[in-house]
């Protein structure tokens, strides 16, 4: 059996089948495939050396093995949407998508099957032959929604390495790319219309290094944003590859790089926001939006600008955060409580509420739909919001049973910065152990969860938070490999979290290190971090024992 991962739902190659030898194919496009061909062409020609022409009009294949796509949609109704069909003969390859999803990752599965050497980006050694096992598979995902968080506010990551990212992602059919722009350390997407919040917003003066009990810093300014053409190219790109980006604005707490950029965004009677500087520091930030209609213009102003960024065929959700907002200030601000009075909501509580549900129905006027952290909960959601279930399990419980839709992503279960291992190499350890057998065990939809409560659940993310991620190759190293466990338990159907093949998984991970090699990946190695990968000294915040299940 080929070592695919994520494992297809069905696949069957014989041994005594005999291979089909791929010299130079053609590509014979059907109607709706150009999309699947482009990528093939462009990602299999560097390794592979084909240019991967037509056939002529009327030419006979000949000695020629010939690679087919086609879609076909009766495949959604008897598979399901994304879904796909390879098929491997002596002498032919086709490839059938549900849709052109779908046969992206028939693609994707076609690339696997011809070995690691086929991701690199400079032809494999010379005299290579290129071969595929007779046999065939039928595969679709489990969830719709498979996604990872990646969190560019607190260190910058430039825009070629989101796009290598995207294509990581879609090498894992994974299909949602969540963008955390905004926070109280940087402030990362041009808004034209307020350009102070890149001028000022998007630079801080240091860093620290480490976990925020760490006595050590960067003194080093850090910064960076995407401009509007970048986050045009982000997007179709990633619509290329059928990854949806997920662009999240911070409201109303994590501000205060907006408020460092804007002064009157804070709460003005209570604190001298006009001496704010971006946040050097991690945690939770006491400096929040006052609840003032000025403020709501403002933010309506922005997201203005990002829907014409973030088309709603591919990005129809918009993340506003919505979390760890301290309340502090507004018990403090005299013109906050006011408001309280004016709008008749339970307290400072309430005020969060009203933030959230105003931009509920602001985005709901314009075709798209809110999603946010599970606390936008606390004082009741409009309909049609959707909830990122961080805290825990319980969140998203109480949302899918009163009939809001879900993505999981629990911190204690797939927060890829908490640390994988207990050894004293772990640079710069985070939270729970969560190894990769750990994640390959996560299950998102709670047990607990009655049938028609489990359809709410539109699937998960793992959430890359990067307070301690300061470079790629940090990035690379707490994501891999426990992306690729991941994808297999989102996109599988995969058995009971006790039940899963861990160590057939583990095997064909032998497989896809190799993979990821080729790609340039600086994962984990299953023996511990390299030494360059260590960060000696460098405080973190492990924490032991098992993970709560809440």
């Amino acid at each position: 059996m080929p070592e695919l991962i994520p494992e297809p739902r069905y696949a069957r190659f014989a041994r005594d089948a005999g291979t089909c030898v791929l010299d130079d194919p053609l590509l014979d496009v059907g109607p709706g495939a150009e999309g699947a061909a482009r990528w093939l062409r462009r990602e299999l020609g560097p390794a592979t050396g084909w240019e991967l022409p037509a056939p002529a009009a009327g030419e006979a294949c000949g000695e020629r093995a010939v690679i087919r796509l086609v879609l076909r949609p009766e495949l959604a109704r008897s598979v399901g949407p994304e879904s796909y069909e390879l098929h491997v003969t002596q002498r032919w390859v086709l490839l059938e998508g549900a849709d052109p999803a779908g046969l992206f990752y028939a693609a994707q599965t076609l690339r696997q099957l011809l070995g690691p050497e086929a991701h690199r980006r400079a032809p494999a050694a010379p005299g290579r032959e290129w071969r595929l096992p007779v046999g065939g598979v039928q595969d679709g995902p489990r969830f719709g929604w498979r996604g990872m968080m990646l969190d560019v506010a607190r260190h910058f990551m430039p825009k070629d390495g989101v796009l290598r990212y995207v294509d990581l992602l879609a090498a894992h059919k994974l299909n949602v790319l969540h963008l955390h722009l905004t926070d109280d350390q940087g402030w990362r997407v041009e808004i034209k219309r307020h350009p102070r919040l890149t001028e000022v917003g998007a630079w801080r003066p240091r860093s620290r290094w480490g976990h925020r009990a760490s006595p050590l810093w960067n003194e080093t300014p850090h910064g960076g944003f995407y401009t509007q053409d970048d986050i045009r190219e982000i997007v179709a790109y990633a619509a290329e590859r059928h990854v949806r980006v997920v662009p999240e604005i911070d409201v109303p707490g994590h501000s205060q790089a907006a408020i460092a950029a804007y002064p009157e965004l804070g709460n003005t009677d209570v604190v001298d926001t006009g001496a704010l500087e971006v946040w050097d520091d991690w945690g939770i930030n006491e400096n929040v939006l006052a609840p003032t209609e000025a403020v709501l213009r403002f933010y309506e102003g922005v997201f203005e600008e990002l829907l014409e960024l973030f088309p709603a065929d591919v990005s129809p959700f918009v993340h506003v955060g919505g979390d760890e907002c301290p309340k502090e200030q507004w018990r403090a601000s005299a013109l906050a409580q006011e408001r309280i009075r004016e709008l008749g909501v339970d307290g400072e509580d309430g005020l969060q509420s009203w933030f959230i549900r105003h931009f509920g129905g602001w985005l709901a006027e314009r075709g798209r739909r809110l999603i946010g952290w599970d606390e936008i909960l606390e004082g009741g959601l409009a309909p049609g919001a959707a909830v990122s279930s961080w805290r825990g399990y319980a969140g998203g419980i109480a949302a899918a049973e009163a009939g809001h839709d879900v993505v999981m992503c629990p911190e204690q279960q797939v927060y890829l910065d908490h640390r994988q291992a207990d050894g004293p190499d772990e640079p710069m350890p985070i939270g729970y152990v969560r190894s990769l057998e750990d994640v390959y065990r996560f299950e998102p939809v709670p047990p607990k969860l009655s049938p028609q409560a489990a359809s709410h659940v539109l699937g998960a993310q793992a959430n890359v938070w990067t307070e301690v991620m300061e470079n790629q190759g940090r990035v690379d190293y707490q994501v891999f490999p426990r992306l690729a466990a991941f994808a297999e338990v989102v996109w599988s159907r995969l058995p009971e979290p006790g039940e899963r093949d861990y160590a057939g998984f583990e095997a064909r991970m032998g497989t896809h290190y190799r993979r990821l090699d080729a790609l340039g990946v600086d994962y984990r190695p299953p023996g511990g971090p390299l030494p360059w990968q260590r960060r000696p000294g460098v405080l973190g915040r492990p924490i032991e024992g098992e993970p709560p299940n809440v």
